[in-house]
């Protein structure tokens, strides 16, 4: 008896003992629904267009996000776990945004608003940007904005450039208004690039924010390359490395520094025929002082330098007579009017008065290394 007692006691008291271990074990607690939060908050106004959209979730990750606007969604990316996705694209200002997130059995949803800008910045002019031009190897890309621009690193990283062929190059700041883009090296001849702003939403300074994306595209041509030497009077235009043109040119007289063409690698930059030279500084009775119509005239630098038509053959080839300009046989000017491309490339040597890296698109008389100087990144981590 002692013994089924012992028994029986051992068993009643395992029940006993055993029974709340034994719920515990077969009864588990309802698991908690994960928390889902959005920011900005809902009802937000007057969002800064450049503040992140953040989305996190705890006790579970993400499944998904969307943030839109007019139908349009914003890129974002998740993190490792997905529980946190953040925007990666600048917002549309004076936009409403709707946000919704899912989480499990969890969704959650949000609505704010963004800033109407107190200014707005636009591209106001772009060169080159002529429908259906081909352009020269040495072309640059000048972009003038509507606004001074006070972030200029921020601007710089919306403005992408891109070519079928690779190519290193870099932005240099002329002033607050105008960004010029150049190769370290010429373009490659033959191939399509292009130039986007990706600009809405981008702050460019106090109160002043992009609020739409701007795309151009280019063609670059033939590579054509003049080499003038002053010194010998002559001229030779190479295309696509093959030389197709030999002139005799009359260069500046060089009795003043006015006179003396400049040295250095210029660009071809506009055309007119005919076009009018006026002495300047000079009025009408004037020692030095001309007036006069010149025909296919290709404009080379922004200090009166033209590749240009001149019936003064007995100088052309023999000596330099011209007042800065390189002048040709007419036939011969006619034939290189009617052939360049804005942005060729024409190497003037045997002076002694460099072109400056300013006047008018000289930007090859400066080092790449020296140029990117200019780039508001230069420094940009």
């Amino acid at each position: 008896m002692a013994t089924t007692a012992a028994l029986t006691a051992s068993c009643s008291g395992g029940g006993a003992g055993g029974g709340p271990a034994a719920s515990e074990a077969t009864t588990s607690a309802t698991p908690q629904a994960p928390t889902i939060q959005i920011s900005p908050a809902d009802g937000g106004a007057k969002i800064d267009p450049a503040k992140k959209v953040v989305v996190t979730a705890a006790g579970g990750p993400l499944d998904d996000v969307t943030v839109e606007a007019k139908g349009e969604q914003v890129e974002g990316k998740f993190n490792s776990d997905k529980t946190r996705w953040i925007s990666t694209a600048p917002l549309k200002p004076a936009a409403t945004y709707n946000v919704s997130a899912t989480a499990g059995v969890t969704t959650a949803t949000g609505t704010f608003t963004t800033l109407k800008p107190e200014r707005v910045l636009q591209i106001a002019d772009v060169t080159p940007n002529v429908k259906g031009e081909t352009v020269g190897v040495g072309m640059p890309i000048k972009v003038t904005f509507n606004q001074a621009v006070t972030n200029k690193a921020t601007v710089e990283r919306a403005l992408r450039v891109e070519s079928e062929e690779p190519h290193q190059g870099a932005w240099r700041w002329i002033d607050d208004r105008v960004a010029i883009y150049r190769p370290a090296k010429y373009w490659t001849a033959h191939q399509k690039v292009t130039f986007s702003a990706d600009l809405e939403g981008v702050k460019a300074g106090k109160g002043l924010y992009g609020m739409k994306d701007y795309d151009y595209n280019m063609k670059i041509g033939a590579k054509v390359i003049s080499k003038i030497n002053a010194a010998k009077h002559m001229m030779y235009v190479y295309k696509d490395g093959k030389r197709v043109k030999t002139m005799r040119i009359s260069a500046g007289m060089a009795t003043t520094r006015e006179y003396t063409t400049t040295s250095g690698v210029h660009l071809t930059m506009e055309r007119a025929h005919p076009v009018r030279m006026i002495s300047p500084g000079r009025k009408k009775g004037d020692p030095g002082y001309y007036d006069v119509m010149i025909d296919h005239a290709v404009r080379i630098s922004n200090s009166g330098e033209y590749v240009h038509a001149k019936n003064n053959t007995w100088a052309q080839g023999v000596r330099n007579v011209s007042h800065g300009c390189i002048n040709a046989r007419p036939d011969q000017a006619k034939w290189y009017y009617d052939n360049f491309q804005r942005g060729d490339i024409v190497d003037i040597t045997g002076t002694d008065r460099e072109l400056e890296w300013n006047n008018g698109w000289g930007y090859w008389q400066m080092s790449f290394k020296q140029w990117a100087k200019g780039s508001a990144l230069k420094n940009d981590s």
